[in-house]
C-alpha cells in the first residue's frame, strides 16, 4: 500500500514494531524478566509469568507499560541495566535505512514519536544507526501521556507544528493508531508483522504493509 506522497510533508514514525523487531521486547518482557524474576523469588519460570502476566496487562495502554523507572520499582530489578545486557538482540526491520534514506532525499519532516522511555530510546539508538534521519525525536514520557491517549497527540502538534492532513503516521498498535485517527491524522499506515518471530497480522482498518520500504514508489 502506497501512500499518496505529494500529500504528505511530516512522517511520524513509531519506534519499535515499525523500525526496530519487536522480538527484542517480547523476548525482553515475556521470557527474560518472567526468568529473572523468577530467580529472584525462588519459584518456577511458570509461577513467575502466571503472576506477572495479570500486572504487565493491567499497565498496557498506560505511560506506567513503557516506564523503565515504574519497572525497576514495581519488580525491584534494574530493568536498564538487563536491557543494556541484552542489547545484542536489539535490530531493524527489513526496509527501515531504505525507507528513511528517502524520506530524506524528499525533503520529507521525519519524527519519531514513539511511547519508549527516554532510557530505553537511547540503549536501543546506540545499537542502530538511525538516529540522523530524524528531525525530532519524542517520547511519550515528555508529554506525560501515551500515545493511546489524545493528550499525547494535542502536545505534539503543538510542539512540531505539522499540519495534520499532511501527515503520515507509521505504527504497528492499533490502539495507537486508533488514536491518531480519532485525532485526524490525514494518513495512516500499520505495519502487520511487527516481530519477526511471530506471524504477520491480517489488518483491514488500514492501509498496511510488512516493511517499511514496501511504502515507497515501486517499493
Amino acid at each position: 500500500m502506497i501512500p499518496d506522497w505529494d500529500k504528505i510533508d511530516t512522517v511520524l514514525l513509531d519506534m519499535d514494531g515499525t523500525l526496530l523487531d519487536l522480538s527484542f521486547d517480547m523476548y525482553f518482557w515475556g521470557q527474560l524478566i518472567p526468568e529473572a524474576y523468577a530467580d529472584k523469588h525462588g519459584i518456577s519460570f511458570e509461577d513467575a509469568y502466571r503472576h506477572l502476566e495479570p500486572i504487565f496487562m493491567g499497565e498496557q495502554g498506560n505511560l506506567a507499560w513503557y516506564c523503565l523507572d515504574y519497572w525497576t520499582n514495581a519488580l525491584d530489578m534494574p530493568v536498564a541495566e538487563m536491557k543494556r545486557a541484552v542489547k545484542d538482540r536489539i535490530g531493524e526491520r527489513p526496509g527501515t535505512q531504505a525507507f528513511l534514506s528517502w524520506l530524506k532525499e524528499q525533503g520529507k519532516t521525519i519524527v519519531m514519536a514513539t511511547n519508549a522511555h527516554r532510557e530505553t530510546l537511547s540503549i536501543k539508538l546506540a545499537e542502530v544507526d538511525i538516529e540522523h534521519y530524524f528531525d525530532a525525536l519524542v517520547s511519550s514520557h515528555d508529554f506525560g501521556h501515551p500515545k493511546e491517549d489524545q493528550a499525547f497527540w494535542e502536545a505534539l502538534i503543538k510542539q512540531q507544528g505539522f499540519n495534520r492532513e499532511r501527515t503520515l503516521f507509521v505504527d504497528d498498535s492499533f490502539a495507537v493508531l486508533t488514536s491518531a485517527e480519532q485525532f485526524g491524522i490525514g494518513h495512516l499506515l500499520c505495519i502487520t508483522q511487527p516481530s519477526s518471530e511471530h506471524p504477520a497480522r491480517d489488518v483491514t482498518q488500514w492501509p498496511a504493509v510488512n516493511y517499511l520500504d514496501e511504502a515507497l514508489p515501486n517499493g
